[in-house]
């Protein structure tokens, strides 16, 4: 067993809803979602995951504080479950920190048995992909669910599609297998903002975390957030006509419900370049 509990008592039939740090999460979409909702929730760590386990720490360095020259603490990379309640007494349940490097059947077991030991009643994973999408309209949500039924109440691309799994994914499968009824909230975020904080897509991410279970999320700030998040990234576009056409595509291709790369638009700027220059842009380097 590579987790230790930390011997506190855990809410009734919580929601387990899954934002380990790593590998996709465009826009940053699930990171500040989950920043959203441990701000606004009470919850106190019910079991901390050995990182030496799981993690690689030449990858992923533990955190050194200093203070005048002298070591005072090392933090390290570690999975942690955290238990507690929303404003109306629902339970919730947050599995937060790095995403394993190794050991990932093992610890999606361990994730498991704990999740029953709560008793869980839904898991739920965040996160967000890089999609040929314009900031300019609403960020789509699809799912990737335990069951068609769960699915239908989120959307979902259909067909048949092959693709690399996240952890949020194994844990799902794991804890489906389990009995515990589990999906996948995927944002689709701009392609050409997914390396940067994009808070419209958080705030996405929430409302549909909100109409799927009840929960109470304040995105007053977030939205905010948002809006001012927007005004930079239209005001970068309009200064190029490239970008301006760029996004025009995009929005073309948004109404008429194909959401496909540019086909056949040589002379447009790439989304590696728009994305770098929108970075500079926000960190004040272009003028």
């Amino acid at each position: 067993m590579s987790y230790l509990r930390r011997g506190i008592d855990a809410p009734e039939h919580p929601i387990l809803i899954v934002t380990l740090e790593g590998w996709i999460d465009a826009g940053f979409a699930a990171a500040t979602a989950a920043s959203t909702l441990l701000e606004q929730n009470v919850t106190r760590t019910y079991a901390v995951f050995s990182g030496d386990d799981l993690i690689d720490y030449r990858a992923r360095r533990p955190q050194l504080r200093i203070r005048d020259g002298v070591r005072r603490r090392l933090i390290w990379p570690e999975p942690r479950l955290r238990v507690g309640t929303d404003p109306m007494g629902s339970g919730l349940a947050f599995l937060v920190g790095p995403e394993p490097d190794y050991r990932w059947r093992p610890f999606a077991a361990e994730v498991t048995e704990l999740a029953l030991e709560i008793g869980t009643r839904l898991v739920i994973g965040l996160g967000g992909f890089p999609a040929p999408t314009p900031h300019t309209r609403p960020v789509g949500i699809t799912s990737t669910a335990s069951d068609e039924a769960l699915a239908r109440q989120v959307g979902f691309v259909p067909g048949r599609i092959g693709v690399p799994a996240g952890i949020s994914d194994v844990l799902g499968a794991a804890c489906s297998e389990a009995g515990i009824p589990s999906i996948g909230l995927w944002a689709r975020v701009p392609h050409y903002v997914a390396g940067s904080t994009f808070p419209t897509a958080a705030v996405a991410l929430l409302e549909s975390l909100s109409s799927l279970t009840g929960l109470l999320v304040d995105t007053t700030e977030l939205r905010h957030n948002a809006e001012e998040n927007l005004r930079h990234v239209d005001e970068l576009i309009a200064a190029s006509e490239e970008y301006t056409e760029m996004v025009a595509e995009l929005e073309r291709q948004f109404e008429s419900g194909i959401g496909n790369p540019l086909p056949g638009q040589p002379n447009l700027p790439s989304a590696d370049e728009l994305a770098a220059e929108l970075e500079r842009y926000l960190r004040g380097e272009l003028s």
